[in-house]
């Protein structure tokens, strides 16, 4: 039998505490009390749906015709970069200890597997490792800026 009071206590201390989750075994019964939910590593998690909105602005018009080019002066596409994204809600953090070097520089070259950054969810520390070889060619988040799932980390060349 479960003593829902003894429960109830349990509930309080860990709501009281600076802990986040509690976990005992007494007399053959298993309790875990938790202020977060668990984290699923490796699960898929629905990108949310934008809400609606007035639509866009109109484009400008286009401009009249001109003999240069109209890419000169710009920076050169970018459609070749692969994007890096969060694959989790979470804290950005570019280096492993506030110490420590980042994990990558921009025009750093990477290897697939090398970690590029940490991701912090709920106390819990992942990193996060690139997906193709390239040379890192922009960093699009702050250190210890909040990420949302999706949101884009770095940009690579994989030429």
């Amino acid at each position: 039998m479960i003593d829902l009071d003894w429960i109830r206590s349990l509930i309080d201390m860990v709501d009281g505490s600076g802990i986040d989750s509690l976990e005992i075994s007494r007399f053959g019964t298993r309790v875990r009390i938790s202020k977060s939910p668990p984290v699923m590593v490796g699960a898929a998690v629905p990108r949310a749906e934008p809400a609606l909105s007035a639509p866009p602005p109109a484009p400008p018009p286009p401009a009249a015709a001109s003999s240069e080019n109209p890419t000169s002066g710009g920076p050169e596409p970018q459609s070749n970069l692969a994007e890096v994204t969060s694959p989790m809600v979470g804290t950005f953090y570019r280096s492993p200890a506030p110490d420590a070097p980042p994990y990558v520089e921009i025009g750093d070259r990477v290897q697939k597997g090398q970690t590029l950054c940490i991701l912090e969810a709920m106390k819990l520390m992942n990193e996060l490792e690139a997906e193709v070889s390239g040379t890192v060619r922009e960093i699009c988040v702050e250190n210890a800026d909040p990420v949302e799932f999706g949101q884009v980390l770095f940009r690579i060349d994989p030429s």
